[in-house]
């Protein structure tokens, strides 16, 4: 009786890498557009090219040990995985759903990955392929969802706030009165773009550092969200002193563009200054490893 052969020739089964491969190659072009002319223009996908670019970096800096451990995963199991993942692709692509696309094509490239190097390369390199979820646009009706009560919550701490400084400042809903002028706090100031920014930015610097000390890290994780949170009401309190002082001009114009990226660098700055502390603090007592 003949025997069934369990997998491809290795001619074939190298054939078949190369076709995938240049597939998976031939979605990465239009994606990449795709972002860089929608999501990566606005403030919740500036943290965009700094993913790709660093978490290119993170899988090339241990290309000598993938290289090494490299055992090709099974070709029957990628043919089922990648048909999966193409109509995911093609979904997103045919209805402009950008996450599923971005979605799709993080998976293509793990099956391609997987196709080359084997599931124990993959399981080492957890971090990145997690890293590079942060690509995917957060969808418009999670952003909704998220962004009404921390917008409430920042413009109740802004108002608070100022009116214990003494300014005469009035509230409501999410709109906030200051002398003859109305601001509306708007979604980019409710903190949730500067959230997802801030998280990755924040991750990828807390691997290279405290890679060893899972626990650390996720306790500094926790903190990331609060000062997110502070440093934009800290951006709404200062907007509202430019309108105070300045006009309304001042405030939407070029300053106000301005106060996002400062309270962005300084919600960044705190997490570096927060990591330094703890650790001074921690590490040196043998408390937190």
């Amino acid at each position: 009786m003949a025997t069934v052969p369990h997998s491809l020739s290795p001619s074939h089964s190298r054939t078949l890498l190369i076709i995938f491969a240049v597939g998976v190659l031939s979605m990465v072009l239009p994606t990449i557009f795709s972002l860089a002319s929608q999501a990566w223009t606005r403030e919740e996908g500036i943290h965009g090219p700094i993913v790709l670019a660093t978490g290119g970096w993170l899988i090339w800096r241990r290309w000598n040990e993938i290289v090494a451990r490299a055992a090709p995963g099974s070709s029957p199991m990628v043919l089922v995985l990648f048909a999966v993942t193409l109509a995911f692709y093609v979904f997103g692509r045919a209805f402009d759903f950008i996450s599923f696309e971005t979605i799709a094509l993080i998976g293509a490239g793990v099956i391609l990955a997987y196709s080359f190097v084997g599931l124990s390369v993959l399981q080492s390199l957890w971090f990145p392929i997690f890293y590079l979820l942060f690509l995917v646009p957060m969808p418009g009706w999670f952003v909704d969802q998220l962004t009404a009560p921390l917008k409430m919550l920042v413009s109740y701490c802004a108002e608070t706030l100022l009116s214990s400084a003494g300014y005469a400042i009035a509230r409501q809903g999410v709109v906030l009165y200051v002398d003859q002028y109305q601001l509306l706090v708007k979604d980019a100031c409710a903190g949730l773009n500067s959230l997802f920014s801030l998280t990755s930015i924040s991750l990828f610097y807390i691997y290279l550092r405290h890679n060893a000390s899972w626990r650390y890290a996720i306790f500094l994780v926790l903190w990331i969200v609060p000062i997110a949170i502070f440093a934009n009401i800290l951006r709404v309190i200062a907007l509202v002193l430019i309108t105070h002082y300045f006009g309304e001009e001042a405030a939407q114009g070029f300053l106000h563009n301005s106060a996002g990226m400062f309270m962005f660098i300084v919600a960044l700055l705190g997490i570096f200054a927060l990591d330094n502390l703890f650790e001074l603090l921690f590490f040196k007592r043998g408390s937190v490893r």
